[in-house]
C-alpha cells in the first residue's frame, strides 16, 4: 500500500486567502471558509487525475487558536460536517485521510470525527490527503530533537532517519518530502508548514485566493513545476520531475 503511494509526487498546499476573499464581498469570513471547503473538495477530487499521490493541505495552524473563538469554532463545525458528508465517497475513490499536528487540543467531538475518518479509509491507496490541523512544524522539529536526545542518553546514535522517523513523534506517523508547495492568496512565506519536508520543495505562489482555486489552477502549477528542474544542490539536474504535460 505504501508503493502505491508514493508513486507520484508529494504536492503540499497552503490554504490562504478564505477570510479575504469573503470580506472582499462583503460576506462573513465563515462564508470564504465554507468556499474554502468546496474547493478542497474539487482539488482532492481532481489530484486523482494528475500525477499527485500525496496531497497536504494546511487548514488549521497553531497560530490560528488566535482568531476570533466564533470563527475558531465555524471552522472545526465545517470540519466536522466534510468528514461526515465526504468520507464515505473518499474511501470509495481510494483516498485515504491522515492528519497531522497537535490532538490534544482538540474538542472530543471533533477528534471523534477525525479518528473515524482515518479507520474508514486506511486501506485505501490511491491518493494520500494529509489535514494539517493544529500543525506547527517549528513545535515537530523541536519534539524530534527531544526525542533524539533521549535516545542518545539512552546510547542509541541518532541519524538523519530516526529524527525523520521521529519529527512529528505523536504527531503523525508519517512524513515525506515534498515535491511541489503551494500557496495561495498572494502572500509568500511559508507560515510553520512543513519546513524540514520542504527543504528541496519547488515553491509555486500565487494571488489567487483559495475560494477562487480550481481545477485549471493546480493543472497549471503542475506544468509549471514540470518545467522546472531539480538540482538538489548540485550543478546538473539529477532527478527529473514525473509530470507530463496535459
Amino acid at each position: 500500500m505504501q508503493s502505491n503511494v508514493t508513486n507520484g509526487i508529494h504536492v503540499a498546499i497552503i490554504m490562504d486567502g478564505n477570510g479575504r476573499w469573503a470580506e472582499g464581498r462583503g460576506l462573513p469570513r465563515i462564508a470564504g471558509h465554507r468556499a474554502g471547503v468546496t474547493t478542497a473538495r474539487r482539488v482532492v477530487e481532481h489530484a486523482l487525475t494528475t500525477c499527485i499521490r500525496r496531497l497536504t493541505l494546511y487548514a488549521f495552524s497553531s497560530d490560528n487558536w488566535r482568531r476570533p473563538p466564533a470563527e475558531v469554532q465555524s471552522i472545526f463545525w465545517l470540519l466536522r460536517a466534510f468528514l461526515r458528508l465526504e468520507t464515505e465517497r473518499m474511501r470509495q475513490r481510494g483516498v485515504r485521510l491522515r492528519f497531522i499536528g497537535r490532538r490534544d487540543r482538540l474538542a472530543p467531538m471533533v477528534l471523534k470525527a477525525m479518528e473515524s475518518a482515518e479507520r474508514a479509509t486506511a486501506q485505501s491507496s490511491r491518493l494520500l490527503v494529509c489535514v494539517a490541523i493544529d500543525y506547527s512544524s517549528r513545535q515537530a522539529i523541536e519534539q524530534a530533537a527531544l526525542n533524539a536526545t533521549d535516545d542518545a542518553k539512552a546510547c542509541e546514535t541518532p541519524s538523519s532517519n530516526s529524527v525523520r522517523s521521529k519529527l512529528l513523534g505523536a504527531i503523525t506517523a508519517e512524513t515525506e518530502d515534498v515535491d511541489l508547495l503551494i500557496r495561495t492568496g498572494g502572500e509568500k512565506r511559508l507560515s510553520d508548514f512543513l519546513l524540514w519536508e520542504s527543504a528541496y520543495a519547488e515553491l509555486l505562489f500565487t494571488d489567487q485566493m483559495w475560494p477562487d482555486f480550481d481545477e485549471a489552477d493546480l493543472d497549471e502549477a503542475l506544468r509549471e513545476f514540470s518545467r522546472r528542474q531539480r538540482r538538489y544542490g548540485g550543478l546538473s539536474a539529477v532527478a527529473s520531475n514525473p509530470v507530463s504535460a496535459a
